[in-house]
């Protein structure tokens, strides 16, 4: 069963409130499939603790003003690092970058279908293929195995 165009339509207001915050690599998979508890995970980065907070409370924002939704839970507000907004039939994830890659969501929902999110060009959407290890090896999930260049004097 494919996500209901509800669920659709409130991720794309989720997804036009994070863009209009600068949030960066967008995107949102149909795991209706084989998930029986949610239709959708929308999944959007911020560079910084407040930039995550930021994006996470225009997103609660809009998708109260225009669907009147509430978000049934709520987690990480209080870190930054990776705010969780729990709305039953959708769950949004905004994540710091260093987060993000840790876990890699992209991932493990990669053979689920993506949802169009209908943003203007030049909205920093997830392309296809991006966010995700090919090689099992799973170094660009690891931050500290990315390597690091250090500024020596």
């Amino acid at each position: 069963m494919a996500a209901v165009q509800d669920s659709i339509d409130a991720v794309r207001i989720a997804a036009a409130a994070a863009d209009s915050q600068k949030a960066e690599d967008m995107v949102a998979f149909d795991v209706s499939e084989p998930l029986a508890i949610t239709d959708i995970f929308f999944l959007a980065s911020g560079t910084t603790p407040r930039h995550v907070l930021s994006i996470a409370e225009e997103v609660e924002k809009q998708l109260y003003l225009q669907t009147k939704r509430d978000p049934r839970h709520r987690e990480g507000v209080e870190e930054g690092e990776w705010v969780l907004l729990d709305y039953g039939d959708f769950v949004v994830h905004v994540m710091d970058s260093q987060t993000r890659a840790f876990y890699n969501l992209e991932r493990l929902w990669k053979d689920c279908p993506r949802i169009d999110l209908q943003l203007p060009e030049g909205a920093s959407v997830l392309e296809e293929g991006e966010g995700s290890s090919t090689d099992d090896g799973a170094d660009s999930a690891n931050p500290a195995a990315a390597g690091t260049d250090s500024d020596e004097a």
